[in-house]
């Protein structure tokens, strides 16, 4: 079973891995620090629980660790019971769901790993706020996505706001990075996929003619520049969502999640 362990010291050492959590500098989630990937809240800890990145130790209130105790019955690792005043002034903010969990971050998942038994992917370029990534882990579980590519200029998506906003997902739909941007988009394209790039030109194809291939990529780029040109030349098709008039583009998320149901809504 887990191991209780009462923490009356903010100062404890054993609490370091999730300390400073709002610092910019010192935050343990850092990839150039301790890389730590970190789990808020009973849901998400739970994802953790059920995912490749196993954690380490967790920070919480005694009632988190009774909505646990099913979760943790097999877990061999201490369990950091702290009121929320002292697990304030650990993580440095008040902390509404309770619990923490901390995990050290695995390998990375090669492309090919990815790829592997996938038929939709979404492929990110520039994409660099970490809500937008989060939201976008979310829908592509919701709705079928098999893995995330990151491309050129994109944020860490183990990032603790990624992995709270995805709900955990992020800790549960793969993803790799594409190494030679965007010349290994080759790579999808010899194992049979689609490479459609999202862009709100008004020349572009109607996304839901232009998403033909029994594989399909979906190429997604940052708020406000959208993908390069540089990138869009590497796909098959250019394809836009058809918009009211006067509306210039949608949220990055937003888009996703809409490209992701027009993948499930046509049959295959």
């Amino acid at each position: 079973m887990v191991h209780v362990i009462d923490i009356d010291d903010p100062a404890d050492p054993r609490l370091d891995d999730f300390r400073d959590l709002n610092s910019s500098d010192r935050r343990p989630d850092l990839p150039g620090g301790k890389g730590l990937v970190i789990a808020e809240g009973v849901l998400v800890v739970q994802r953790m629980l059920d995912s490749r990145f196993a954690p380490t130790s967790l920070l919480g209130v005694d009632r988190r660790l009774g909505e646990l105790a099913d979760d943790l019955r097999d877990v061999d690792i201490p369990f950091y019971r702290a009121d929320a005043d002292v697990m304030a002034e650990v993580v440095g903010f008040h902390l509404n769901r309770g619990v923490l969990a901390v995990a050290n971050r695995p390998e990375p998942l090669e492309l090919g790993e990815v790829l592997e038994k996938a038929t939709t992917v979404a492929v990110l370029e520039g994409v660099n706020d970490h809500e937008n990534i989060g939201s976008m882990f979310r829908n592509a579980a919701g709705l079928g996505v098999d893995g995330v590519l990151f491309g050129k200029g994109c944020a860490d998506p183990l990032y603790r706001r990624s992995v709270r906003v995805s709900m955990g997902h992020v800790l549960r739909v793969p993803f790799a990075a594409v190494d030679r941007w965007p010349h290994d988009l080759d790579v999808l394209r010899s194992k049979g996929f689609q490479l459609i790039s999202l862009t709100p030109d008004p020349r572009a194809v109607p996304l839901a003619e232009a998403m033909t291939g029994e594989k399909v990529a979906l190429l997604l780029g940052a708020e406000g520049p959208g993908l390069t040109e540089h990138a869009m030349r590497a796909t098959d098709v250019r394809a836009r969502i058809p918009m009211a008039p006067g509306t210039d583009s949608l949220n990055v998320a937003t888009a996703a999640a809409m490209a992701f149901y027009e993948r499930v809504r046509l049959p295959r």
